[in-house]
């Protein structure tokens, strides 16, 4: 379950819903546009088309020569429609089908709708491909005056007629238009007489480009680039913007770590003078001189103490700033001299540790003092990190044509993945080693990687938890 009181989950629900709002908004601009396109698309010539079509059936119907192919079946017939409407509508139905697919095979092997689009084209010099649809949409007769008697209508079934496609507009007499709509509809005409005896004929002429929509889109290209690009603007700002919210949340929960391990760290050696210190003011415990030496001695280490801390402190600002003065050593006798001050610092601690030779080369620009710490530290973690009653630390070094290999392998807790990835933060510590709260400052790796960096050397962490750690600082030659 999502705990909506979480400042990261209710973040990402804000920013999750004015994306949504945001590419609601684009995407209604967007529709907006296209029908705007859509209604103003063709417009120059559907005009021109509409004066030419116009033109070509003035004193006729559909197109040049339609209205005696009609009049051909309508106009012999019409005596017999109107015997068979009022005697026998079943066989008026009949008749009217079959003289309408006759009268529909004629318009449509006479259909001389291209040659009337070709020649406004070539008149005009319309670039643009064009298809069109002629659609008979009603044809009906009067016998008497106001009185229409349908033979062939749009809404009806007709299933007696075959020789042209029934759409839902009506009979497609030529052409292959897809989408014949109000948008690309050219005329619309209604001719009929008021005399009896008479018909009625409704149709119209619709004409486009191929593939319309798809013509629309490729012009409105430019705004969904634009607003692809601004969604996609909006998204790497929102991430980068949360990422460094995150950082500076992360590096404020770690100074307040840092606040309250240093506070702890500084009250240890703070108590241990002070209670040192009325030791000393008390009659009875000086009257034995004995008792001063170690008193004394508690005092000087703890205040060494103290002022290590405050030195680490001061090399979070200036270690940066530390020039690096590399000279020309031999890596192998500087570690032998580290592992034996180490090997005295921890006598008695049940401590193991092991030096193996193994790199071929031995000569390194380095500075020795930067090595030291470097080294010191992790052999600090080592230690400090591991639960085990007998600690074993093992350093060695391996070479190959391009690099020296410093290994330093423990017997420790190990790391999970989280803190393998974040080991040399500053102030990020790994909180607990057996339950127990581990004292530190987080800093002893980070100095670690300053060290490397500062080099312009490698370094990297194997480790898995309950199985050690090996860090291997990797040394171009």
């Amino acid at each position: 379950m999502f705990n909506l009181k979480s400042p990261i989950v209710l973040h990402r629900l804000i920013a999750i819903a004015s994306f949504l709002v945001l590419s609601s908004v684009l995407f209604f601009l967007l529709y907006n546009t296209y029908e705007l396109k859509n209604r103003h698309y063709f417009l120059e010539e559907k005009k021109v088309l509409e004066e030419e079509y116009g033109k070509s059936v003035r004193d006729d119907k559909l197109f040049p020569g339609g209205a005696k192919l009609i009049e051909r079946y309508v106009n012999t017939y019409m005596y017999e429609y109107e015997r068979l409407y009022h005697t026998d509508r079943k066989a008026f139905n009949v008749l009217r089908q079959r003289t309408m697919d006759s009268t529909f095979a004629l318009l449509k092997a006479a259909n001389n709708i291209d040659s009337i689009i070709g020649e406004a084209r070539r008149r005009y010099n319309i670039k643009r491909e064009l298809d069109y649809a002629l659609t008979v949409h009603l044809v009906d007769v009067n016998f008497e005056k106001e009185k229409a008697v349908a033979l062939f209508s749009w809404h009806e079934a007709n299933p007696l007629i075959h020789s042209v496609p029934l759409t839902a507009e009506g009979a497609r007499i030529g052409g292959t238009l897809k989408e014949p709509d109000q948008q690309n509809l050219i005329i619309k005409l209604t001719v009929s007489s008021s005399i009896d005896y008479s018909y009625r004929i409704v149709y119209s002429l619709n004409i486009d480009t191929p593939n319309r929509k798809l013509t629309i889109l490729r012009l409105m290209l430019p705004n969904l680039l634009l607003s692809l690009f601004s969604i996609l603007a909006v998204v790497i700002i929102y991430y980068i913007t949360f990422r460094n919210w995150q950082k500076q949340k992360k590096l404020s929960e770690m100074k307040s770590d840092f606040i309250n391990s240093i506070t702890h760290e500084f009250h240890t050696p703070l108590t241990a003078i002070f209670v040192a210190n009325q030791s000393l003011r008390n009659e009875r415990i000086i009257a034995n001189q004995q008792n001063i030496p170690p008193l004394t001695d508690v005092i000087q280490r703890q205040a060494e103490r103290l002022k290590n801390l405050i030195g680490q402190v001061l090399d979070i600002t200036t270690m940066s700033q530390v020039p690096i003065n590399k000279q020309p050593h031999s890596l192998h006798a500087l570690l032998e001299e580290i592992m034996l001050d180490y090997r005295l610092k921890a006598a008695g601690n049940n401590i193991q540790l092991n030096f193996k030779r193994g790199a071929m080369h031995d000569q390194v620009l380095l500075d020795q003092f930067w090595l030291t710490t470097l080294m010191l530290n992790i052999l600090d973690n080592g230690v400090k990190y591991n639960t085990n009653s007998s600690k074993e630390i093992s350093v060695s070094t391996y070479s190959d044509k391009k690099n020296i290999y410093i290994s330093i392998a423990d017997n420790g807790i190990g790391m999970n993945k989280e803190t393998r990835e974040r080991v040399f933060d500053k102030f990020y510590r790994s909180i607990k080693n057996n339950n127990q709260q581990i004292k530190g400052l987080g800093l002893g790796l980070y100095y670690v990687k300053q060290g490397v960096d500062a080099h312009n050397w490698k370094i990297s962490v194997q480790s898995a938890p309950g199985e050690g750690s090996i860090f291997i600082i990797t040394i171009p030659l």
